[in-house]
């Protein structure tokens, strides 16, 4: 299962009316959490159960839970009629919010929770595709990464629930197969 963390700061600074715009993209292996709170995503290292610290809810059927998401600060420099749009993009999974019921924390589950964070990747990483694409000025950057940034949050949920509902939270082996060889091809897409 997952829950998802949004997490949105923006900072713009005077923006110019005519002005010839750059934009600056940046994966960043840092947020406003501290340490202890989060695990930003690197594709060498996994989730381990250790990092799992929130408390189970244990009436609930689900065995684990990873929260995750993905966010973005933006900056905007203004100087001599050129602009620079500063991008500074990443992931996390919250570990207080993460948790695993006593005696479930087997490798088999930890890798179904392991797919809910490299979901959280790709939409991140989709998020960047887009914005190559996107004519971002100045005066359309804050509307235009929003609605960008809303699609493949969307889109993410979406990954999420399906994974969730065809593997049935990891029960049906089989299609938990297939969704691992999904994401393994999917992230080799991100190297």
């Amino acid at each position: 299962m997952k829950l998802i963390l949004l997490h949105v700061l923006l900072a713009c600074s005077f923006l110019a009316t005519q002005a010839q715009t750059t934009i600056s993209i940046n994966w960043v292996q840092k947020n406003s959490q501290p340490p202890e709170q989060v695990i930003l995503y690197d594709k060498k290292v996994k989730l381990t159960w250790a990092d799992f610290k929130g408390k189970p809810n244990l009436p609930n059927p689900t065995v684990a839970i990873t929260s995750s998401g993905f966010g973005y600060d933006m900056g905007i420099q203004t100087k001599n009629d050129k602009a620079t749009i500063k991008l500074f993009i990443y992931c996390s999974f919250d570990k207080q919010q993460s948790w695993v019921k006593p005696g479930q924390n087997t490798p088999y589950i930890l890798e179904h929770e392991q797919h809910h964070f490299d979901a959280t990747f790709i939409a991140s990483q989709e998020f960047i595709k887009k914005i190559r694409t996107a004519n971002l000025t100045p005066q359309n950057a804050t509307k235009v990464l929003a609605d960008l940034y809303k699609q493949c949050f969307d889109s993410m949920n979406k990954m999420q629930n399906d994974y969730d509902d065809q593997t049935q939270n990891g029960l049906v082996k089989a299609k938990q197969a297939e969704w691992s060889a999904f994401f393994k091809k999917k992230l080799t897409e991100y190297e």
